[in-house]
């Protein structure tokens, strides 16, 4: 149900085509400030976060409300004192878990790099240093079919653009599965500062301590895109 769901209306869609309830009635409920707030305690930006993705069983006629209030349960029940734990202990939120988790999930599909890539997102944070993670510029830009980001995207006005600006974006930029969310409570502790895709198309990245050596990964993978003609 919850697979590359990115942005609210995904989100009504896919749950409204399994229970009684219209996608209106969700959206509603998903766009509404006060009833977030009110209920759950997040915003309309923050609202993914609510959803553990997992195998539920609901009712036909379960209701918008219904379906909400069933991920407010299914959340809780997810985070035990050893989750809670462990995110305080990297001085995060569970909100900003999420956030960081979902900028992870949209990385990799890689789960055994996941916890060394969540570890140099904890290091950027704890130096002040910009994220930099691209998908947030898909997600600012609206346009998830991008493959190659270009300098101009990294201007791009918006709170979702970690690379104008430093910390956490707003909220999550997708829903994160379980593993990207565990990487981030069980990250890997050194000192790598970056990571890069690697050239030969395998899924997997390049990970560096300096810029010098980051530059050089950057590099090529650039020409490897160039080589198959992806330029945008």
């Amino acid at each position: 149900m919850f697979n590359n769901i990115r942005i609210n209306t995904q989100l009504a869609g896919a749950v409204t085509s399994a229970i009684e309830a219209d996608s209106a009635s969700l959206m509603a409920l998903l766009t509404d400030s006060v009833f977030l707030s009110d209920n759950y305690k997040l915003t309309p930006r923050t609202i993914m976060s609510l959803c553990i993705p997992n195998t539920y069983e609901f009712f036909w006629n379960t209701s918008a409300n219904g379906f909400l209030d069933r991920m407010a349960k299914e959340h809780n029940r997810f985070w035990t004192e050893s989750r809670r734990q462990k995110a305080r202990e990297a001085s995060l939120t569970q909100l900003q878990v999420s956030t960081l988790a979902s900028i992870i999930e949209e990385e990799t599909q890689m789960d055994s790099e996941k916890p060394a890539m969540a570890g140099v997102y904890i290091n950027r944070l704890n130096g002040g240093i910009p994220l930099q993670a691209d998908p947030t510029l898909k997600f600012a830009l609206g346009d998830f079919s991008v493959r190659r980001l270009l300098n101009i995207h990294k201007k791009i006005r918006s709170p979702y653009n970690t690379y104008l600006n430093t910390g956490l974006p707003p909220g999550p930029i997708c829903i994160p599965s379980i593993a990207s969310i565990d990487a981030v409570l069980n990250y890997e502790k050194h000192d790598y500062l970056f990571f890069c895709a690697k050239e030969d198309f395998s899924g997997y990245h390049n990970f560096a301590r300096t810029l010098q050596q980051h530059n050089r990964n950057a590099q090529a993978w650039q020409n490897a895109l160039n080589q198959r003609k992806i330029y945008r």
